[in-house]
């Protein structure tokens, strides 16, 4: 299996329970949104359920494939409504 790494900017809950504002998770190649997230849930049990996360700025769902060089950002799930 390829597999690729992914540098990811964190914020808010995400940044204090990793201790930095961005990580590198390891995920299969071609990568998805959905890889990504499972991999950032996998580094803590402390991190929030079900983050948003954005490629290049926009909000992407589990099946947009991340090609090398993107900037993904996760982003906690907003409370309220």
């Amino acid at each position: 299996e390829r597999r690729m790494n992914v540098t990811v900017r964190v914020f808010a809950a995400y940044a204090d329970a990793l201790g930095a504002d961005q990580t590198t998770v390891n995920v299969p190649d071609p990568a998805t949104v959905g890889s990504v997230r499972a991999a950032i849930a996998a580094l803590s049990p402390k991190l929030p359920p079900r983050p948003i996360v954005a490629v290049n700025e926009v909000y992407a769902t589990d099946d947009v494939v991340i090609a090398p060089g993107d900037e993904i950002a996760v982003i906690p799930p907003v409370a309220g409504g």
